[in-house]
């Protein structure tokens, strides 16, 4: 087997509840500012929980032509901006490379769900014939793949992540291996969703899962905090253009950090709940650790997971002080669902986004809405806004229902 190419991020562009671009995204988490409000997108008024983090002033024509936007469900549609703010920060010429060794690897948790239930209740009320025709391509998880591929003509490596929560960070972890091993040069990754809508609200809401702090839309999601009562649903998009490192470097390309880890693993427990030991995050941090080829001690900050439910920001904690040791105490840990809301499928995109930031920037994002100290979430939590620290290696973690596991290991390069 050959040597291991480096990998590196050139490129990033996003859509979140934060604001329709990256810079304005990193600007509002650093000033731990909430992009979480209440709903608007469907009348929520009997619903459990009433808030979200709704995607604000989002203008599809920007990016895609008025016939395209018909046929494309909301999460393509945030991946078709967010990948081409990626593409054109990356300053990678599209029509210059040869694009049978750029690939797309672009996951959703849930997909075209907007779409299922629209199409659902023209069934139900007007009959079979009046599905649309793009009903089916308009709701598959892989159209967000596809649909940059076609849009950029990239012709490489077409796949799609869907490990719920987990999506995104499992999407640019596998894209780092395809480079990792030469299938490609360039590689866009990341995650979308676009699910605020009855069916995943109100089903989430059956689950218990969502938090009901509805008189207090911005102060709702409060990772780690001891009055924490489940997380905020968001949506959004996070895509990330990572190129082989020799490749980047000769076409002159500004770099932001390179992936260095990647780790993953399942609880093998229960459908919804983490594994109470944290067992099966402890397994994928030292993954990562281990495919990264450093020291725990190395790791200076941590993106969690942070979801503020209560059993999730317990086990991340035990599992974090398990995998560090006493070192753990150390390590600044922020969580930015904080002030987005929860991305689902695009959190684990968006999160790796804030990581690399944070490395690039020299400043950790706080967690907002931190006032409540919980004995047991005892870690170094960012909560008096932005922290100045130059960390060098971030870690991010993503888990997701089904017990699935993702760890991303991130290192500024000087």
């Amino acid at each position: 087997m050959g040597k291991k190419r480096r990998v590196v991020v050139t490129g990033m562009g996003c859509v979140t509840p934060l604001a329709n671009d990256l810079w304005g995204s990193w600007e509002a988490a650093l000033e731990g500012r909430s992009g979480i409000g209440p709903i608007t997108k469907f009348d929520a008024s009997t619903f459990s929980s009433r808030i979200a983090g709704e995607v604000k002033g989002f203008d599809p024509e920007k990016f895609i032509d008025r016939k395209e936007i018909k046929r494309t469900d909301p999460f393509v549609q945030y991946t078709l901006a967010a990948a081409a703010m990626a593409v054109e920060d990356s300053g990678l010429d599209v029509d210059g490379v040869d694009k049978d060794r750029v690939g797309v690897l672009i996951g959703s948790g849930i997909g075209g769900l907007e779409t299922i239930e629209r199409n659902h209740q023209l069934l139900m009320e007007r009959g079979w014939k009046r599905i649309s025709p793009f009903f089916i391509p308009m709701a598959v998880i892989n159209m967000a793949s596809s649909a940059v591929s076609i849009r950029f003509g990239f012709r490489g490596p077409s796949s799609a992540v869907v490990t719920a929560c987990a999506t995104g960070a499992n999407a640019i972890g596998d894209g780092f291996k395809i480079l990792q091993r030469g299938d490609a040069e360039v590689m866009l990754v990341g995650g979308s969703e676009a699910v605020i809508t009855p069916m995943a609200v109100g089903g989430f809401c059956v689950m218990r899962a969502l938090s009901t702090r509805n008189d207090d839309p911005t102060g709702a999601s409060r990772p780690f905090d001891k009055d924490r009562d489940g997380f905020v649903i968001g949506e959004g998009c996070g895509i990330l253009v990572l190129e082989d490192m020799e490749y980047a470097k000769a076409r002159g390309a500004r770099i932001y950090a390179e992936v260095v880890g990647y780790g993953m693993s399942s609880d093998a427990y229960h459908i919804t709940m983490p594994d109470p030991k944290g067992e099966g995050a402890v397994l994928c941090m030292k993954a990562a650790i281990k495919d990264a080829g450093i020291p725990p001690h190395e790791v200076d900050y941590i993106n969690a997971h942070g979801t503020s439910t209560p059993l999730n920001d317990k086990t991340e904690t035990m599992a974090i002080k398990e995998v560090f040791g006493d070192s753990a105490y150390e390590i600044p840990v922020s969580s930015t669902k904080s002030v987005t809301g929860h991305l689902l499928g695009a959190a684990g995109a968006v999160e790796a986004i804030f990581s690399i930031l944070a490395l690039y920037t020299g400043k950790l994002p706080p967690t907002a809405n931190y006032q409540e100290p919980d004995p047991e979430c005892d870690l170094d939590y960012v909560t008096e806004g932005a922290r100045e620290a130059h960390p060098r290696v971030a870690l991010s973690n993503s888990f997701g229902f089904g017990g699935v596991n993702a760890t991303l290991i991130f290192r500024k390069v000087e």
